[in-house]
């Protein structure tokens, strides 16, 4: 099994800054591809950023909505992901959530959150106008 936990959310102004973090343990050897989702209410769940890390390469994934204000990472370890927000808006207002994958993230239906095996319990992200 593989465990996620987020943490880092909280409540902003419009143009502000966050990071979340999600802690990864248990058997991670199975994780090829990990992202970030939010779902905001009364709405579907949707894509944010996702990440496959190999030794020689790094891919990276962005929803076009948070495209140059968001940057996804991971330790060197990987067992941490990282989420920074920049310039937040207030329709980033969502709970946000850190899942994984067991196939690597080129292979994935883009954005397709039943793809995704393993998921955190979520952190809210409230920016306010």
């Amino acid at each position: 099994q593989v465990q996620l936990v987020e943490s880092g959310g909280g409540s902003v102004q419009s143009g502000g800054s966050l990071r979340l973090s999600c802690a990864v343990s248990g058997n991670t050897y199975r994780i090829r591809c990990m992202a970030w989702f939010r779902q905001a209410p009364g709405k579907e769940r949707e894509g944010v950023a996702q990440l496959t890390n190999s030794d020689t390469t790094t891919y990276t994934n962005y929803a076009d909505s948070v495209k140059g204000r968001f940057t996804i990472s991971q330790d060197d370890a990987r067992n941490t992901l990282y989420l920074q927000m920049n310039n937040l808006r207030p329709e980033d207002t969502a709970m946000y959530y850190c899942a994984a994958a067991e196939m690597s993230c080129p292979s994935l239906t883009i954005w397709k959150a039943s793809e995704y095996e393993y998921w955190g319990q979520g952190t809210q992200v409230t920016v306010s106008s």
